[in-house]
């Protein structure tokens, strides 16, 4: 998935084939025949269907909404909306629990959709500008940012919401502008704490979701956070773009993951297939008009690569099984 900063209408999938090595941009709009929308910010997988949140633009009125699409056909299944009467919802990301799927909004409000109707249950107000999420211990974890189009006094913790209630149980102090969380097998959190870019640091924070409590910092500035399983992954900010894993018990960065002479000018996004443990890696070019993504194995080592559209950032997987 990929989107243009800017622009109407300006976010696309590509679609690979890695058996016959054929790429199909703007993918969703040639089995659709409508572009996917204006800012998409996340795409995930859950069973046969994959989640795309799609921000909308600020100044433009019902624009926002979860593209529920078939990973198989490419077809979409709905288009849920996201806004009412008096204001977009704005969604940023998606994680899944128990056959629901929890959305976060620039709006402030954690939203609950079920899998099987596809109809948003229920939503609630948690925060302020809402960005990444991640769930562990029957806990749903989201970040409060500090946004310029959407300011809130809360952008500085990280909310608790339990999800057997659905209700805010707190809020966790990690300092200024936290944007990205994941969360480890055993229950621990990390989040990118992004400062002010002046006289308030960047962190990496981790969390312990047993005490709900601030476990720890290391003074890094990142863009961007994954753990899948054992592994930990970071890019460093846009002065330094780095691609490094990092140890998901201490969160101490360790060395850059690519392993051979592949270079990745700037990379955007990470996913893990965890069938084969590849590592999939969006090149954003130095925002070039087209981006690129790569494959690599477990070991840093290039598999391939293809072409995208502009800032690459996320990938689902279709496993077609004969």
């Amino acid at each position: 998935m990929r989107r243009i900063f800017g622009g109407t209408n300006n976010s696309t999938i590509t679609y690979y084939d890695i058996a016959k090595n054929e790429v199909t941009q703007d993918y969703f709009k040639l089995k659709n025949a409508i572009p996917l929308g204006t800012n998409a910010a996340d795409l995930k997988q859950y069973g046969s269907k994959m989640y795309c949140a799609v921000t909308g633009a600020k100044d433009t009125k019902q624009d926002s909404y979860i593209e529920v699409i078939n990973i198989a056909t490419g077809k979409s299944i709905k288009r849920i909306p996201f806004f009412d009467d008096s204001k977009d919802f704005m969604p940023r990301f998606i994680a899944f629990y128990k056959n629901k799927a929890y959305v976060s909004g620039y709006d402030g409000y954690i939203s609950k959709i079920d899998t099987a109707s596809l109809a948003v249950e229920s939503r609630i107000q948690v925060g302020g500008a809402l960005e990444g999420l991640a769930i562990v211990n029957g806990k749903l974890y989201v970040t409060n940012s500090d946004q310029f189009d959407y300011p809130s006094p809360n952008s500085t913790s990280v909310s608790v919401v339990d999800l057997t209630t659905f209700t805010k149980k707190l809020d966790i102090n990690v300092g200024f502008n936290s944007t990205k969380i994941a969360a480890t097998a055993n229950g621990d959190l990390f989040t990118v704490v992004k400062g002010n870019y002046a006289d308030i640091p960047a962190q990496l924070v981790k969390l312990s979701s047993v005490t709900d409590k601030k476990v720890s910092s290391n003074e890094v500035s990142l863009e961007y956070l994954n753990i899948t399983g054992t592994k930990g992954f970071v890019i460093g900010d846009y002065l330094d773009p780095y691609l490094k894993t990092f140890d998901i018990s201490t969160g101490t960065l360790n060395g850059n993951f690519v392993t051979d002479q592949t270079a990745i000018k700037t990379p955007y996004g990470i996913t893990v297939n965890t069938l084969n443990n590849d590592v999939y890696v969006g090149d954003a070019a130095g925002y070039a008009v087209t981006g690129k993504f790569f494959c690599f194995g477990a070991d840093g080592k290039k598999k391939f690569d293809f072409a995208t559209g502009t800032l690459p950032q996320s990938a689902v997987f279709n496993y077609n099984y004969k």
